[in-house]
């Protein structure tokens, strides 16, 4: 009897079979995601959040109150004056008719050191220095060294009847004038500011009375 000689291909190899029963995992194909062209970055993204940027700093810088290169707003003293001495009944004062080129800058009527109540001017030179006067009632002497912040006393000066004493205030610029009158009810008168005694004077010159 013949035997038939087994052929290699009859049967699968220990091989062929663990690559038939393991086989392959289908591969499942995901859709990435499509980013965001504004978190990609981009230059025209870039250039429009500039402008936005802008756009708000803009809006902020005119709605941002300010005030002119010439120092601020021109500030009716008269008026207030008037007003002031209707009110208080007191002969206070202001500068009249000062030199081309001296401006307002201030008006008030407050309470200040030793609960005095104080009338106040301010004016501004043509060299851009202050000066302003500051009136009261039976004056103290808290309210005089507040006012003068504690400056030294360095003279006198006459102008007009009215003698004048003199302060100058060291580590910083503030020189003062003061006319203070010691009888009860009476107005003590002080200048005081940036400006130099020259222009001090010169307001002191002009000061008067105030007339509606």
């Amino acid at each position: 009897m013949s035997t038939t000689p087994t052929s290699a291909t009859d049967e699968p190899s220990d091989a062929s079979q663990s690559t038939a029963s393991q086989g392959t995992a289908p591969t499942t194909s995901q859709a990435t995601p499509r980013k965001s062209s504004y978190s990609m970055g981009s230059t025209p993204n870039m250039v429009r959040s500039l402008i936005v940027i802008g756009a708000l700093m803009a809006l902020i810088w005119f709605m941002t109150p300010r005030v002119n290169t010439l120092g601020g707003p021109v500030v009716d003293v008269h008026g207030t004056a008037v007003q002031v001495a209707e009110d208080s009944g007191w002969p206070i004062s202001e500068a009249i008719d000062l030199p081309e080129g001296w401006r307002t800058t201030s008006a008030r009527y407050v309470r200040s050191t030793d609960k005095l109540m104080t009338w106040h001017a301010g004016y501004q030179s043509p060299a851009g220095t202050y000066v302003a006067v500051e009136q009261t009632r039976d004056a103290t002497r808290g309210w005089v060294e507040a006012q003068t912040n504690r400056a030294r006393r360095i003279g006198e000066v006459t102008i007009g009847d009215v003698t004048w004493i003199k302060y100058e205030r060291g580590g910083k610029v503030q020189n003062s004038m003061l006319d203070r009158r010691t009888g009860s009810g009476e107005m003590t008168t002080l200048l005081t500011g940036t400006g130099s005694f020259e222009e001090m004077a010169l307001v002191a010159e002009h000061l008067g009375p105030v007339k509606p």
